[in-house]
């Protein structure tokens, strides 16, 4: 790991336990409820977003037993990466997000939005990583679907499913 993304996940853990932790010291039931509502199914999609890839690279990864999910031997296109190619970096934004709409406080957000940025130019550092890895197969892979915008890949899954392509 280089010094950047040291550096990088040093800020993102402190942000993300701090906000997790002032999350309990600050959390009042006041604040817009609705909000507060859409917060919650943001933190479940989040927890689905970061739990579903570990399996799915188990599964389809090309993973030798005993090794980390992250082991891939092969580009993994279906599952939670035929909607967005970075599931887990979204699960990471979400959360930071979802818990400032849960809290309504501003340090809660402020940490949150740190949160979600750090997560979010993680995939820039991933999608070079991959593009060695994989080259022209992640390339036509990133054509097809979006870095982070579950709506977007959501929609592009349906039109694939519903034109599939030749």
């Amino acid at each position: 790991m280089n010094k950047r993304g040291m550096i990088s996940g040093i800020v993102l853990g402190v942000a993300a336990v701090g906000q997790i932790v002032l999350a309990f010291v600050l959390y009042r039931e006041d604040g817009h409820t609705l909000l507060r509502n859409l917060s919650w199914v943001v933190l479940w999609i989040s927890a689905i977003l970061g739990w579903w890839p570990i399996l799915w690279f188990r599964l389809r990864g090309g993973v030798a037993k005993g090794e980390s999910y992250m082991r891939t031997t092969r580009l993994v296109t279906s599952g939670p990466y035929a909607l967005v190619r970075h599931p887990q970096y979204l699960a990471g934004i979400l959360l930071g997000l979802g818990i400032a709409g849960v809290v309504q406080h501003w340090l809660v957000t402020a940490l949150g939005v740190i949160v979600a940025a750090i997560s979010y130019l993680g995939t820039w550092d991933e999608e070079r990583a991959c593009m060695v890895k994989f080259g022209a197969e992640y390339e036509a892979y990133r054509q097809r679907v979006p870095r982070v915008n579950l709506l977007l890949g959501i929609g592009r899954w349906i039109a694939r499913k519903v034109r599939p392509t030749a």
